[in-house]
């Protein structure tokens, strides 16, 4: 019996297979790696702009609320309020005398530097960043019944003066019928060079607790600056026609250690109003991203932090908030 001749492959035809399958694995592997590179790109993207829009999203309530009294949006209705050069108040001093009763400034901040007379609890405050102060009374009246020892409230009334004080009694000659008693709620914003994860900056916060002392958070893990430019009106308060048809609109954009807007400053201008808060964030990554350069010159308010290139990415977001509650004294 003649036996079937069997042919295999020859070592050409072997070679050229080989060939062609690590062409197509190397095709493979390049697809592989920039889908995985592509990726970490986009959650890294993704996730700080997630944490912008936290951030954002945390201080922007305060700040559309400042200046809120309740019954009253007169600031200068209020009793007991103080600036940082008068007599102390009642309550609480813990970041400088009258630091939580200056309602004369509801808005207020330091431009490139840390003044307040607390220091931040964690670490050092993050140099050439700015702060910013929200002075306000809450949304939510609270029953005269419901007040706690301690704590800081605002008794008010429409048209009517208002009063500062602590504790459970209402202020003497305030009925509870005809006004309204809300708690006094100041946050101060600033950045630190430390965080809960080491090496590395946050955003942080100072707030009246109810107890009627200060307390410190954490409001976001990688914020390394916050800058603050205020949008004021500087027109003569009045009747919104001529010669001042544009009362109640925003003149410019200042930042916050302008002489039209402090007190203490010979070019203070007391028609000036803060109308609204533009508020730059930049935020880096948690860690050094291998390949990344980032050639961005980062020029912002009056800010110039030049070009970092150090393989970390970084994001930088605004938003200009606009003050619900800003009054003119009239």
């Amino acid at each position: 019996m003649k036996r079937r001749q069997q042919n295999g492959m020859t070592l050409i035809e072997l070679m050229v297979a080989l060939a062609i399958g690590a062409f197509l694995m190397l095709g493979a592997v390049t697809v592989f790696m920039q889908s995985r590179t592509a990726f970490r790109i986009n959650e890294s993207l993704s996730r700080l702009q997630e944490n912008a829009r936290f951030a954002l999203d945390t201080m922007e309530p305060d700040i559309r609320m400042g200046h809120f009294w309740g019954l009253t949006a007169r600031t200068y209705l209020i009793q007991g309020r103080g600036a940082p050069t008068d007599p102390a108040g009642v309550g609480q001093h813990w970041c400088g005398n009258n630091w939580f009763l200056n309602l004369n400034e509801a808005i207020d901040g330091t431009n490139n530097t840390y003044s307040w007379g607390c220091g931040p609890n964690v670490g050092v405050a993050q140099p050439n960043s700015d702060t910013l102060v929200i002075r306000r009374a809450s949304e939510d009246a609270i029953a005269p019944g419901a007040l706690t020892a301690g704590t800081t409230y605002i008794q008010s009334a429409r048209a009517q003066l208002g009063q500062i004080f602590v504790g459970t009694a209402l202020p003497a000659g305030f009925n509870a019928a005809t006004s309204e008693t809300h708690r006094l709620l100041v946050s101060g914003y600033f950045v630190s060079d430390m965080s809960s994860v080491q090496g590395l900056p946050s955003l942080r916060r100072k707030f009246l607790q109810t107890d009627g002392t200060a307390a410190e958070e954490e409001v976001l893990v990688g914020v390394e600056d916050m800058q603050i430019q205020f949008g004021i009106d500087t027109d003569v308060p009045g009747t919104p026609v001529a010669p001042n048809p544009n009362r109640g609109s925003i003149d410019r954009y200042v930042n916050p250690d302008d002489p039209v807007i402090d007190p203490t400053n010979a070019g203070f201008n007391p028609n000036a109003e803060i109308l609204a808060v533009r508020v730059w964030l930049r935020l880096r990554a948690d860690r050094i991203e291998v390949g990344l350069t980032d050639p961005t010159n980062y020029q912002y308010a009056d800010r110039n932090a030049g070009v970092f290139n150090d393989r970390i990415r970084r994001l930088l977001v605004s938003k200009t908030i606009f003050v619900r509650n800003a009054r003119p004294p009239l």
